[in-house]
């Protein structure tokens, strides 16, 4: 039954299940309001159905006695909700506050969202307006660390959510808000866009990584390294492919560090290293690839990236030469 969809124990997003200390900050507020919220439903709800039983019309003629008002039970009524609303503002308005408070000195990743896709800036440590590489959809962090995710959208308003470590935050265009996640221990968390964005909204997911430290470097390490180029000896299936990348179009909306710039779609010098591609939707294999460059738009409604008509051999090239961009 529908109504049984939100009881799933394995739901891979699962706002109860936190796994950071954001998200337990959050759940902290969150469970006793829902509690005080339930009571006071229950109550409401039991009293409104004592009284049609109770005060029920037990013949036509019956009316019922006229009274002018109890001072005690309005004082009562008037007391009881401005105090309970006073309990639940106070903790709030300490949420509030404690949420717009940033760890100093902490690593920031700058995200950008795209009609349907999440962009990944990792800034120089040196020089935060430095960009030292570029990912997409899969964002990695080093858990066990508070990590700021400064967030900005290039089209519509779009809403970056990662249920068990965190909770929502607008992508706007022209402003940046920032929130502060953290993983407690290493594993794939899930996410995705949380506001309507228009026609693939519901493919525009995104996965958070946390990895050990060690792990995390030498991510890092691996991401800051150049993509491997095709040399003389490589195979002719890996040249064709890059001939095909600088030919159909793919170079003019892709950045590969050292052969291209493009910065309509997602960055892809380190492509293969990733477990996901188009917006999250497709596992990171060869099968799923040749699929969404025979016709990325049947894949993906609305997807920027047209149908090129690309043949079964230039596909085969493609995929080979974007295997190498591990």
């Amino acid at each position: 039954m529908p109504a049984l969809s939100g009881c799933v124990s394995n739901a891979s997003q699962d706002s109860l299940k936190a796994h950071g200390s954001i998200a337990r900050l959050e759940n902290s507020l969150f469970i006793p309001v829902f509690w005080i919220a339930a009571g006071v439903f229950f109550l409401i709800a039991g009293l409104v159905i004592y009284c049609v039983i109770r005060f029920r019309a037990r013949s036509e003629d019956e009316a019922p006695r006229q009274i002018h008002g109890n001072t005690r039970a309005e004082i009562a009524w008037t007391i009881m909700p401005a105090v309970l609303l006073a309990s639940i503002a106070i903790p709030t308005v300490k949420f509030v506050f404690d949420l717009s408070s940033f760890p100093k000195n902490a690593m920031t990743i700058n995200v950008t969202g795209h009609r349907w896709w999440w962009q990944m800036d990792y800034p120089s440590p040196t020089d935060p307006t430095k960009v030292d590489f570029s990912t997409a959809t899969e964002m990695h962090i080093p858990a066990g660390q508070k990590v700021v995710v400064s967030l900005t959208s290039v089209d519509v308003i779009h809403n970056f959510w990662v249920p068990e470590l965190a909770g929502k935050l607008y992508a706007i265009p022209g402003r940046h808000n920032k929130l502060v996640i953290e993983a407690d221990t290493p594993g794939t968390y899930y996410g995705q866009c949380a506001e309507f964005c228009g026609t693939s909204h519901a493919n525009m997911r995104l996965r958070v990584v946390a990895q050990t430290p060690a792990d995390y470097a030498s991510w890092v390490a691996s991401q800051e390294a150049p993509p491997a180029l095709p040399a003389a000896s490589t195979s002719s299936l890996v040249s064709a492919g890059a001939s095909v990348f600088n030919t159909v179009g793919c170079a003019g909306c892709h950045t590969i560090t050292g052969v291209s710039d493009g910065v309509v779609g997602p960055n892809l010098s380190h492509f293969k290293s990733r477990s996901v591609f188009a917006g999250g939707i497709f596992a990171n294999t060869d099968p799923n690839l040749r699929l969404w460059l025979a016709n990325p738009p049947a894949q993906k409604p609305g997807s920027v990236m047209p149908n090129l008509n690309l043949s079964e051999t230039q596909i085969t090239d493609l995929v080979a030469y974007l295997d190498t961009l591990q």
